[in-house]
């Protein structure tokens, strides 16, 4: 949201700078990402003064000394009669260009040289005096920038508002909260509270009425709950006055003329979109409010022309639409300088439709952003008279009639705010009496309840308050987050257990963490395909309207995205969820986890330059760790596979996931991408589970935890030595391993897989498989008989199980 700091001064003459107001806004309010400043073309521009002066014989010209501050006086001629030696004036160097567009150029005026400008306020868009330069009341010194001495132009914040306080889309919204921090009363704007009172009475009705020469009708309520409409005569469409260009374009906008920037004016300032027809062109002279029939078309403000369709609310004349409720006007209706009578709309839509018929329309709006979130739908009235006066009163004409179908909200039931819970929630008292003033001065309505607590009427433009807790945040952040105590207090410890399938997450995390890998945490929708995939009804974005099926399709548009930036050595982890059709139920969701990796396997070290990339064997090993911390207990196996799916992934001989080979749209630097994807559980599509269940085995049962042993590092030598195997193809380097592991003993520390070979020397059907095996004595230092022995045991012990022999040189 763009916020006029000069504006807001209007609605609250608060004093104070928008570096302070931003800083007030950004602990209390809502962050301010940026202040804009609107003159930035006058940042070239510093103070200069003048320290000798001649006149040039003859002319109307002085010869000039001025200093900029950089330490050598410049030469500048000038033609100003108010010339003053010891003055300070605005000055443009050599380079500068001027707000029109004029470059100051070192240039020779009658044979003296000028070096620079010295400006009247004309020449910077300050006013329209032009008969002498502009003298600077400052003691300034020379080579300040211009805008450091004058406060020249307006300042823009740029607020971030979120979608729970559409009532701070405006200036009185963010006025009001000004207001109430700075203890400044709220008024209107002078331009608004100089406008003459309308005189007309409001014709009221429920869905249809009648005055001033045009009917106006509701079909649905529930589409619009109010509909207001101003007939204004005798106007005359032209240039908006000054205040009003700079307030429209203080915001970002772009002034048209007169009537239209007065909706326009009232939309930021207030909060309330407005929509101005030329009553000439409505056929019967009548506006309904209506769903749209298929097949209608309607071109737009914009010159497209839109097909229409039942889920679209529109407002329609006697014969056919003229715009798209609370989205946008039509090219057939919209105001021209030949406009003299217009309808002014200002309504209360429906959210969900406004919603729908922007999606559809492939639109969106200030309007609709606004009726999205929900205005004030207690200020339609008001709004009404004063957008009728402000149009009126710009346009020379008249207010014929107000017309207000519908009826104002119904004042919801006051909520209790207890002192007591605003200590417990927030860890410190707050008196009742400044509970009271701090809610009352964001326009909350208090009176006395019973046993000390408070009833508190929550305002019409408040949707984001309607319990206790939202009072208590409310009281926090008007008080200052910075004054919450930080002081650690006990806490009960809850009575359910973590869920299973966080608690697996969780180790995951840890143990993938470990292993050097990222994690990512993507949106969970894919581009997909109208077969096998779930739609989401609503998606965020049009090229991506499917829910996933596999986290490793996520993982590889990531690896592809860093790819695109030159970066090849990615180490990828997610655990999230995907889903699968169920027919007309609800999707299958499973938790999974996957990981991607590609390029080196190491850093670049000086002791290994280029370090080797990621294989098959390396996802492989990655596969198994990650299903041993997945499945804890359970048997891992991984069975060959077919294609790009290497290995497939078994707990307790059942298949669990995939090691594959992902394909990329890569470059050909890139080297290849393997990934992993085990699923972990099935997320069951129920309601909130009962006390003390869950979706994942009935009733909770907090998980048995095993005690973390802590080792001493060792202080005896490692004894290493390496295995060349001739293994047959039909046996997996993981029966070698574990035949090892069983045949070595305690005393076995690793056991590293490191080559494979086949080829010269190797027979068909057999490969060299080389294994490096660490030993260690917690005590001693092994003697080389030993290692010896357990050599020969091991060969002894592969050849009779598996048929493995060692490789001779």
């Amino acid at each position: 949201m763009n916020i006029s700091h000069e504006w807001l001064s209007r609605f609250v003459p608060h004093g104070r700078s928008a570096e302070a107001i931003r800083d007030l806004l950004t602990a209390h309010v809502a962050t301010v990402e940026g202040l804009e400043r609107l003159r930035v073309d006058l940042v070239p521009f510093v103070v200069g003064r003048v320290v000798a002066s001649e006149r040039i014989p003859e002319t109307k010209l002085s010869f000039n000394q001025v200093d900029d501050g950089s330490g050598t006086l410049l030469e500048v001629v000038c033609g100003a009669p108010n010339v003053t030696v010891g003055a300070s004036y605005p000055f443009a160097r050599s380079g500068t260009t001027m707000p029109g567009g004029l470059l100051i150029e070192k240039r020779k005026i009658r044979g003296f040289t000028s070096n620079g400008m010295l400006c009247s306020a004309r020449e910077l868009g300050l006013g329209e005096e032009h008969d002498g330069i502009l003298t600077l009341a400052t003691d300034a010194a020379p080579g300040t920038p211009l805008l450091d001495v004058l406060p020249l132009g307006d300042v823009r914040l740029l607020v971030d508002v979120l979608p729970n306080r559409p009532d701070l889309l405006s200036h009185l919204g963010v006025a009001l909260e000004v207001a109430a921090l700075t203890g400044t009363p709220l008024q209107r704007p002078p331009e608004i509270a100089a406008l003459p009172p309308v005189a007309v009475p409001v014709v009221r009705a429920d869905r249809e009425a009648r005055a001033g020469g045009v009917t106006v009708k509701i079909d649905e309520r529930a589409d619009c709950p109010q509909y207001g409409a101003a007939v204004l005569s005798g106007l005359t469409v032209g240039p908006s006055p000054a205040w009003l260009r700079a307030a429209v374009e203080a915001v970002g906008g772009r002034s048209i003329n007169n009537l239209v920037d007065a909706t326009n004016y009232l939309l930021h300032g207030f909060g309330q979109p407005m929509h101005a027809f030329d009553a000439t062109t409505l056929q019967g002279d009548t506006l309904v409010v209506r769903r749209a029939r298929g097949g209608e078309q309607l071109v737009t403000l914009d010159g497209i022309t839109r097909t229409l369709d039942p889920t679209m609310l529109v407002i329609a004349d006697a014969a056919a639409p003229t715009a798209l409720a609370g989205v946008m006007g039509g090219r057939g209706s919209e105001v021209t300088d030949a406009t003299t009578r217009v309808v002014l709309e200002v309504a209360c839509f429906a959210p969900a439709v406004v919603r729908a018929t922007r999606r559809k329309a492939g639109l969106s709006t200030d309007a609709s952003y606004r009726f999205e979130r929900g205005i004030d739908a207690g200020a339609v009235g008001e709004m009404l008279t004063i957008g009728a006066a402000l149009l009126a009163h710009l346009g020379g004409g008249q207010v014929d009639a107000l017309l207000h179908l519908g009826a104002a909200p119904t004042v919801a039931p006051p909520l209790t705010v207890r002192p007591a819970r605003v200590a417990a929630v927030l860890g410190d008292a707050v008196p009742a009496e400044e509970i009271a003033s701090l809610l009352r001065g964001i326009g909350f309505g208090i009176r006395d309840g019973v046993d000390g607590t408070l009833l508190v009427t929550v305002p019409t433009w408040r949707h984001d308050v309607s319990r206790e807790v939202d009072l208590i945040e409310e009281v926090a952040r008007l008080r200052g987050f910075d004054r919450l105590p930080d002081a650690l207090h006990g806490a009960r410890p809850g009575t359910a257990p973590d869920d299973p399938l966080f608690l697996v997450g969780r180790r995951l995390r840890d143990a993938l963490v470990a292993d050097g890998l990222h994690e990512v945490r993507p949106l969970p929708f894919t581009a997909g395909a109208s077969e096998g995939f779930v739609r989401v009804q609503n998606p965020l974005a049009e090229d991506e309207p499917y829910l996933r099926r596999r986290l490793l399709d996520t993982l590889a548009r990531r690896a592809e995205y860093n790819l695109n930036r030159m970066q090849g050595d990615v180490r990828l982890f997610e655990v999230g969820a995907a889903f699968a059709p169920d027919g007309h139920a609800l999707p299958i969701e499973e938790q999974r986890v996957a990981a991607l990796l590609m390029g080196a396997r190491r850093p670049v070290h000086f002791s290994e330059p280029q370090p080797p990339a990621f294989d098959a064997w390396d996802a492989k090993a990655l596969g198994e760790r990650t299903a041993a911390v997945a499945f804890p207990g359970a048997r891992i196996a991984l069975v060959p596979g077919d294609g790009d799916v290497l290995w497939r992934v078994c707990a307790d001989d059942i298949e669990v996931g995939t090691v594959e080979r992902v394909l990329l749209d890569a470059p050909v630097w890139a080297q290849a991408a393997f990934g992993v994807e085990l699923t972990l559980g099935r997320v069951a599509n129920v309601p909130v589970a009962a006390p003390g269940t869950h979706a994942h085995g009935g009733a909770a049962v907090a998980p048995t935890r095993a005690p973390i042993r802590y080792r001493p590092l060792p202080t005896t030598p490692a004894a290493i030595f390496d295995l060349a195997l001739l293994v047959p193809d039909a046996v997996p380097a993981a029966a070698v391993e574990q035949v090892v592991r069983e045949v070595s003993g305690a005393q076995l520390e690793t056991v590293v897989l490191f080559d494979e070979f086949r080829g010269s020397g190797v027979a068909d059907g057999v490969r060299s498989l080389a294994w490096r095996l660490t030993f260690r004595h917690p005590e001693r230092t092994l003697r080389d008989k030993e290692i010896e022995g357990r050599r020969v045991q091991l060969l002894k012990a592969l050849e009779e199980r598996l048929g493995v022999r060692p490789r001779s040189a």
